[in-house]
């Protein structure tokens, strides 16, 4: 019997259940990182928040214009508070967690632009996700166009063409297909994206009992993927739920395209092996 997990806590990622469009990034954020410490408390991180935009409010007020304010965002945050990223960080799931990457000053440009969008909307500005193609960033669309934001780098502001020039030197993609990928992320697709990034890193890291927790959001989150579905099950297989993994595989091969039938009965005969050594 596969159950379901229960997600009523998260009152945020709840509202994303519901396919709900007023979700809060920073809350739901916390209720991701939550997972890896069920003691989390919220406040400390929504405090420092708010602090900062506390710091930055009058700076911002007197800019001359949205792209100055943006300036005194970075600077304060990458200058004064040593927000930054660093390769290093990719290898670290605490990199994608709001109140670790305040604490050690390291993020992963996802985690870092969240911080950034969190304390630039508490003072009206309204910085967006992009997710770009293997780098995420943000936006500010101002009167002049928009505006992008590089957290990653210490704040680095660029305009369009310096934006899509920047992404084709990571991602060698030609900018005529990068441009689409310059639009705002909504909430929805922020979390997925910061999900995925968990997953791989925890598979990685053979760290299967917090790859299972990822993966349960994103089955909740996309109940009509096989993909995700099959991934439940592989994981599973991988945590020692071996009877979930079980009926997840039987539900798998059910459904799948015979290029998958292999994979799926090969995985299904050790759940079977597995369940067989422990009765």
């Amino acid at each position: 019997m596969i159950s379901e997990r229960d997600f009523s806590a998260d009152a945020e990622f709840s509202k994303l259940l519901l396919r709900d469009s007023d979700v809060d990034l920073t809350l739901v954020s916390l209720e991701i990182a939550r997972d890896a410490n069920p003691n989390l408390q919220f406040e400390p991180t929504l405090d420092w928040i708010a602090g900062r935009a506390a710091e930055l409010s009058g700076r911002a007020a007197g800019a001359w214009s949205d792209a100055d304010a943006l300036r005194a965002l970075s600077a304060m945050l990458a200058d004064t508070y040593g927000l930054m990223g660093d390769e290093a960080a990719y290898q670290l799931a605490e990199s994608s967690y709001l109140p670790e990457v305040i604490a050690r000053k390291r993020g992963i440009p996802i985690s870092l632009s969240i911080l950034y969008m969190a304390v630039a909307h508490e003072i009206g500005l309204e910085l967006r996700g992009v997710a770009a193609p293997q780098h995420f960033l943000t936006r500010l669309d101002s009167l002049d166009g928009p505006i992008f934001l590089d957290p990653f780098v210490g704040g680095r502001l660029m305009d369009r063409d310096e934006c899509l020039h920047f992404l084709h030197e990571v991602t060698s993609m030609p900018e005529s297909e990068l441009k689409p990928c310059l639009k705002p992320a909504d909430v929805r697709a922020i979390v997925i994206r910061m999900l995925n990034n968990l997953k791989v890193l925890h598979a990685k890291h053979e760290d299967w009992p917090a790859a299972w927790l990822v993966q349960e959001r994103l089955v909740a989150l996309k109940p009509t993927s096989y993909e995700e579905r099959r991934d439940l099950a592989f994981i599973a297989l991988k945590s020692e739920r071996t009877q979930e993994a079980i009926d997840l595989l039987e539900d798998c091969l059910a459904e799948c395209h015979e290029d998958q039938t292999e994979i799926l009965q090969q995985h299904l005969g050790e759940a079977k092996r597995q369940l067989a050594r422990w009765n």
